[in-house]
């Protein structure tokens, strides 16, 4: 078995991980916790696997993925988009647990994924902030909104909440603060970002966290990992609209703010939207444009290591 290429699909959940192998077609299940993650290692290490893939499960896979890549098993943890329509395409139409194991095995057969990088200590740390800020904000919103119809009994207990969650994004933000100065790189990566106009702490933090690719890929590339690169719908003599889709929502989601902040402030990006609008895009159109913009932006400025420069301040 060791010697032969062996794949295999674990589909996570809170409780259990359902595990298949390709292509001897075995299947069982371990609990999800401590011991049934040690037990799993166990047999998976005896298999040597070509490939260990599983979905992103809302965070449930975190620590399983973290403990296959410490030892040493190739685990791949893909868009759960991409394996639904995977199953779709190769006519397993049903939704099982066994069932989505062993589409994820034959997944990895087929595709061959590419393994999933292991962040250090410090990376899951910062990313966990990031991502925990970025709840709390929600919340803030949320009770935002309901006090604005809420009737007058309610509402003490809804502004007392406010003022708790704000604090708590006030301690978040130092926290992320004291993250970043406390890595060299993170420290140099947040100088470099935020040297471009419109890109504050939080679109730094965000990016540091969660595109740890930036500065690595073509603009091609990072467009696409972001979400913002167009995608074509042709075919014969008919030409469709181009639209954008996929991506890193979270990265996404700050970049979108950012940009906004960058119309106004910064002055190439200011000066590229106006132009769109000049040429009769849509206002919507013109906005993805400039964030796709900022984003090579950052990515040229990561790769170089150069602080970002208005282009009339570039000698020619």
């Amino acid at each position: 078995m060791a010697n032969s290429k062996t794949f295999v699909g674990i589909d996570v959940s809170k409780n259990s991980l359902h595990v298949a192998v390709r292509p001897d077609g075995t299947r069982w299940s371990v609990p999800n916790t401590e011991d049934g993650i040690a037990e799993l290692l166990n047999r998976l290490k005896t298999l040597a696997p070509t490939r260990v893939v599983l979905e992103a499960s809302g965070g449930y896979e975190t620590t399983l993925t973290a403990e296959l890549l410490a030892a040493g098993l190739p685990a791949s943890v893909i868009n759960p988009r991409h394996s639904r329509h995977f199953a779709q395409a190769t006519g397993r139409l049903a939704k099982t647990d066994g069932v989505d194991a062993d589409v994820l095995a034959l997944f990895g057969e087929a595709i061959l994924p590419p393994v999933t990088p292991l962040p250090d200590k410090a990376a899951q740390e910062l990313l966990a902030l990031v991502n925990r800020r970025r709840q709390i904000v929600a919340m803030i919103t949320a009770e935002s909104n309901r006090l604005a119809t809420a009737s007058e009994p309610i509402r003490p207990g809804i502004r007392a909440h406010l003022e708790w969650l704000r604090s708590q994004c006030n301690d978040l933000d130092n926290q992320l603060r004291s993250a970043l100065r406390a890595c060299e790189n993170w420290r140099e990566l947040d100088r470099l970002l935020q040297s471009v106009p419109g890109v504050g702490p939080v679109m730094s933090a965000t990016v540091i966290a969660k595109l740890p690719e930036i500065g690595t890929l073509d603009r091609r590339q990072i467009a696409s990992l972001t979400g913002v690169a167009p995608f074509s719908r042709d075919s014969g003599q008919y030409r469709g609209s181009r639209s954008v889709w996929g991506g890193r929502g979270g990265v996404r989601h700050v970049l979108y703010m950012a940009t906004l902040a960058a119309i106004r402030h910064n002055p190439d990006i200011r000066q590229f939207y106006q132009r769109l609008l000049a040429a009769g895009k849509k206002r919507k159109v013109a906005l993805t444009a400039c964030m796709r913009k900022l984003i090579t932006i950052l990515n040229a400025i990561v790769r170089d290591r150069t602080p970002w420069q208005p282009r009339s301040a570039v000698p020619a």
